[in-house]
């Protein structure tokens, strides 16, 4: 028996997601506003957890490969988190990373 694993039609994306899903204008363009500011609000954490990585090798002049070693990461996740890849990482990730530097991490809800 062969299984059939190639795309037999692909439906092109628009814009927005949620229209292509089905969601009226009003409603799909609430909820592309909605997912973007979450995004904006998650890479800001990100970048901002990623900045004290980096500044944290800089200050103890590391080389990527002994910051990864005390990271509990490889030397090219090192080079990521130092280029500011942010779509390469979790913020749980980052806060992992960042703990294993003695770093106190502080949660504040507003």
């Amino acid at each position: 028996m062969k299984i059939e694993t190639k795309s037999v039609h692909v439906t092109p994306v628009g814009d927005n997601l949620f229209a292509d899903l089905g969601f009226g204008p009003g409603q799909s363009a609430a909820l592309k506003a909605d997912s973007q500011r979450i995004i904006s609000e998650k890479l800001i954490i990100k970048n901002s957890l990623m900045g004290e990585l980096a500044k944290w090798i800089d200050e103890n002049q590391l080389k990527q490969v002994e910051a990864a070693q005390i990271l509990g990461v490889s030397r090219p996740r090192v080079s990521d988190v130092v280029n500011g890849k942010s779509t390469k990482f979790t913020i749980d990730s980052l806060v992992d990373m960042l703990a294993r530097t003695g770093k106190n991490i502080v949660l504040s809800i507003r």
